[in-house]
C-alpha cells in the first residue's frame, strides 16, 4: 500500500516527546533572513516529495525514535541520518539533524544539516543550525565564512545584521573564539559605525577596555548622534567625573538623547548630586509627563534637597497616575503631611500604604502621631489589631512598649514586654526591649539576665554586646566587664555610632579623655544623636574647652528638645 507524506508527518508529531529534549542544546546563532522563493519544480504541490512509507522506512523511522528515547543517541542519529539520505525527505533530513544537534552528536548533524540545505537552501531552519553547530565545535572559519554570506545577502541591513549577531553571543562562554569571529566577520565593514561597536563589545568580553574605548571612539565618529555607542562609552569609563563630563558634553550636542539623559541623571544620583540629578529628571518629566518613573524620580530627589512642596506635588501625581507600586509614595506622601503639622492627612496616607517595606513602619508612625494628639488608647489599639494580622513581628510589640515609655509609663511598658516575653521566651528582639525597659526602672539584675540571654542566644550580637557594657559603663561600674563586652561590640560592628558612643564613654570613665573625644567625635558625626551630644559636650567642658561644649548641646537642643539625657547633662554644668 502507498500512503503519502502526511502520514509521515504524522508520525513525526507523535515522536516529539523523545528523552533527547532533556539534554540542552547550545542556544541557536540567529541568521539573516532571506526573501521567499517560490516552490522548487518536480515536488508536490505542498513543496514536499510523495513518499513510499514501505516497511523499511517505517522501521527505520521507529529505530530511530526508539533509540532516542532510550538514551542510544549515536544509533538513533545515524539511523535517521541514512533514512535521510535514501529519502531526502527534507522534513526526516530535519529529523535526523534536530536529534544529533540535541544530543550533541555534532558531526552526524552537521552531515544532515548539509544534506538539509541542498534540498531547501534557503532555510533559515537549516542554516541556523549549520551556525550554532559550527560555533560549538569550534569551527569558527568556517562560521564566519557562512555568517559572511548572510550578512551579504542582508544588505543595505548589514549594520542591524550585525548587532543581531553580536547579541545571540552575549552569554557564549568561549570569548576569545567570538572575538576571533567579530573581527573576521567585520573586516569589510570597518565603515560602519555598527561593526566598530560590535568590535568594541568583542573587545571588551575579552577584557581589553583599552582596545574596546578605541573601537567606540570610532563608532562615534562615524556616527556620533548614536546614543547605543555613547552609553557603551560611558560604561567603559570610570564613575564619577569623568563619566559625567563625557556625558553632559555628549548631551549638549544631543539634547533629545532621553536614554543618555537618564542614564546621566541616574550617575548624579550615583555621585549624590542630588540637585543636578533633579534638573535632568525634570527635562525628562517634560518629555514624558506622564511618566511614572521620572515623577517618582522628581519626587523623591525633591525630598532629598528638603523641597517638600514639589516632592508632594510630583508624589501626588504619581499616586493618582496609579502605575507601578504607589505604597512607597503614600509613606512620603504621609511623613510630607507630619512634617507641615497636618496629623490627620499624614495618618490618612499612612493608612493607605497596603503592602511592602514601608507597611509596618506606616503603622507605627501614625500610631504614633495619635500619641502626641494624647489618643493614646486609640493609638494601642491600632497596633494590637495590627498585631492580629502579624503575630509573629516583634516590632508591633516593640512599637506599643515604645508609645507607653514616650508617654512616660515605664512600669506599663515593662510589665507589657514582660507578658510578651513569656509567651515567647526566647525572641531576642523582646528581650533586648524588656532589658532596656527594666534598666529604666532600676531593675538592673534583670536588665543583665535578658542581655546575658540575648548574647547566649546570638554569640553575634552586637547590640547586646553593647548595652550590657554601656550600662555598666554609665553606673561606672564593673569597667574591665565593660571595656570586654564594648570591645567585642566594636569588633562586630566597628562603623555603628551607638556603639562608637559606648565606646568613648568608656573612655572617658577609665580617665582616657583624648581617646575618648575621638571616638565621640566619630559617634556623633556618624549620628548627631542627643545622648552622644551630651557625652560629646561633657568631655569637651571637662577638656576645658566649654564653648565648644555649650555649642554642642545648644544644636543638640534645637534638634532633640526635651531629651531627658540632653537636659539633665546641660543642668549639671551651665543651670
Amino acid at each position: 500500500m502507498k500512503i503519502r507524506s502526511p502520514l509521515l508527518a504524522l508520525l513525526l508529531v507523535l515522536s516529539g516527546a523523545c528523552a533527547w529534549a532533556q539534554t540542552p542544546a547550545p542556544a541557536p546563532v540567529p541568521v539573516a533572513e532571506p526573501a521567499a522563493k517560490a516552490p522548487v519544480p518536480g515536488k508536490a504541490e505542498d513543496g514536499l516529495p510523495k513518499q513510499e512509507l514501505t516497511g523499511q522506512i517505517l522501521y527505520q523511522f521507529l529505530l530511530g525514535e526508539i533509540a532516542a528515547q532510550r538514551g542510544q543517541y549515536p544509533l538513533a542519529a545515524g539511523a535517521l541520518l541514512d533514512l535521510a539520505n535514501t529519502t531526502r525527505d527534507p522534513r526526516i533530513v530535519r529529523r535526523a539533524a534536530e536529534v544529533a544537534f540535541h544530543s550533541r552528536q555534532y558531526e552526524i548533524a552537521l552531515d544532515a544539516v548539509g544534506l538539509w540545505l541542498s534540498l531547501e537552501p534557503d532555510s533559515p531552519s537549516a542554516r541556523q543550525m549549520q551556525s550554532t553547530l559550527l560555533l560549538s565545535s569550534g569551527r569558527i572559519d568556517e562560521l564566519a565564512a557562512s555568517l559572511a554570506r548572510d550578512l551579504a545577502r542582508a544588505a543595505p541591513n548589514t549594520g542591524e545584521a550585525l548587532l543581531r549577531l553580536v547579541r545571540a553571543f552575549t552569554r557564549y562562554p568561549d570569548r576569545q573564539a567570538v572575538h576571533r569571529l567579530f573581527q573576521q566577520l567585520t573586516q569589510p565593514y570597518l565603515g560602519l559605525a555598527e561593526a566598530r561597536f560590535v568590535r568594541a563589545q568583542a573587545e571588551l568580553g575579552i577584557g581589553d577596555t583599552g582596545r574596546a574605548g578605541s573601537e567606540i571612539d570610532q563608532a562615534l565618529a562615524l556616527r556620533p548622534n548614536w546614543d547605543v555607542a555613547a552609553l557603551f562609552k560611558a560604561e567603559l569609563l570610570p564613575k564619577g567625573p569623568a563619566q559625567l563630563d563625557f556625558l553632559k558634553t555628549w548631551l549638549e550636542a544631543n539634547p533629545g538623547a532621553q536614554d543618555v539623559r537618564l542614564a546621566y541623571a541616574r550617575s548624579l544620583v550615583g555621585e549624590k548630586r542630588y540637585e543636578d540629578a533633579r534638573v535632568e529628571f525634570r527635562r525628562l518629566l517634560a518629555a514624558n509627563p506622564e511618566s511614572p518613573e521620572m515623577l517618582y524620580a522628581v519626587g523623591i530627589l525633591s525630598l532629598q534637597v528638603n523641597d517638600s512642596s514639589e516632592a508632594e506635588q510630583q508624589l501626588k501625581r504619581y499616586v493618582e497616575l496609579g502605575r507601578g507600586d504607589v505604597n512607597p509614595a503614600r509613606f512620603y506622601l504621609g511623613q510630607i503631611a507630619e512634617q507641615a503639622k497636618r496629623p490627620d492627612e499624614a495618618i490618612g496616607w499612612y493608612d493607605q500604604v497596603a503592602a511592602g517595606e514601608h507597611l509596618m513602619q506606616a503603622r507605627v508612625r501614625a500610631a504614633q502621631i495619635l500619641l502626641r494628639q494624647n489618643k493614646l488608647d486609640e493609638a494601642r489599639a491600632r497596633l494590637a489589631a495590627a498585631r492580629g494580622t502579624e503575630p509573629d513581628d516583634p516590632r508591633l510589640v516593640i512599637a506599643e512598649a515604645q508609645l507607653l515609655r514616650d508617654a512616660g509609663r515605664h512600669a506599663d511598658a515593662y510589665a507589657f514586654l514582660a507578658a510578651e516575653l513569656e509567651a515567647r521566651p526566647d525572641d531576642i528582639e523582646i528581650l533586648y526591649e524588656t532589658a532596656l525597659a527594666a534598666e529604666k526602672l532600676g531593675y538592673l539584675d534583670v536588665m543583665e539576665r535578658r542581655l546575658q540571654r540575648v548574647i547566649a542566644l546570638n554569640p553575634e550580637s552586637a547590640q547586646g554586646y553593647n548595652a550590657l557594657g554601656y550600662s555598666f559603663a554609665d553606673r561606672n561600674m564593673r569597667l574591665d566587664e565593660a571595656a570586654q563586652l564594648i570591645d567585642k561590640a566594636v569588633m562586630l560592628k566597628p562603623d555603628d555610632a551607638a556603639i562608637l558612643d559606648s565606646k568613648g564613654w568608656l573612655l572617658f570613665r577609665q580617665g582616657n579623655l583624648p581617646a575618648a573625644l575621638e571616638y565621640l567625635r566619630k559617634a556623633f558625626a556618624k549620628m548627631p544623636d542627643a545622648e552622644i551630644a551630651a557625652h560629646l559636650g561633657e568631655v569637651l567642658w571637662v577638656l576645658g574647652r566649654r564653648d565648644e561644649a555649650l555649642a554642642v548641646w545648644r544644636e543638640a537642643a534645637k534638634a532633640h528638645p526635651g531629651n531627658d539625657v540632653l537636659t539633665a547633662t546641660i543642668k549639671r554644668f551651665a543651670p
